[in-house]
């Protein structure tokens, strides 16, 4: 049987579509059961959903899911598009809505349920939002 051993890397660019949140999960379940991390699955897609979803209210431009194993047991998956601007709490800034806010929950969940998380700025413009999970590094 031919496995695939770490590092591996996906990359999807998504549609400016409102069903980019499912199609991200669905690929990522599947990449993640191909490569026996399954039990990361629950928690991935919430994530990943969370992260796409974002990326498709928040710019009009091209956006991407991107996954990568750094080692074996590890997940780090992103989210890029081209808008510029890094939101909280990605930019160091642990903000919390308001109670009677109808919006800006998401980022904060993933804050919380990711084991790492950051944001890096693209030199061609934009911006790659990450998280990690797979226990302490």
């Amino acid at each position: 049987m031919l496995t695939v051993s770490p590092p591996w890397t996906y990359s999807l660019q998504l549609p400016q579509d409102p069903r980019a949140p499912r199609i991200a999960r669905h690929i990522l379940g599947a990449v993640l059961r191909a490569h026996h991390l399954a039990d990361l699955s629950e928690t991935a897609e919430l994530l990943a959903s969370e992260l796409v979803t974002n990326a498709f209210q928040h710019t009009d431009g091209a956006y991407g899911l991107r996954l990568r194993s750094p080692e074996r047991g590890r997940l780090r998956l992103g989210v890029w598009d081209t808008h510029p601007d890094i939101p909280p709490p990605f930019a160091g800034l642990p903000r919390r809505p308001a109670p009677e806010a109808t919006g800006g929950r998401g980022l904060c969940l993933v804050a919380v349920c990711a084991d790492a998380w950051g944001a890096t700025a693209l030199p061609q413009g934009g911006k790659l939002l990450w998280v990690e999970l797979g226990g302490a590094r």
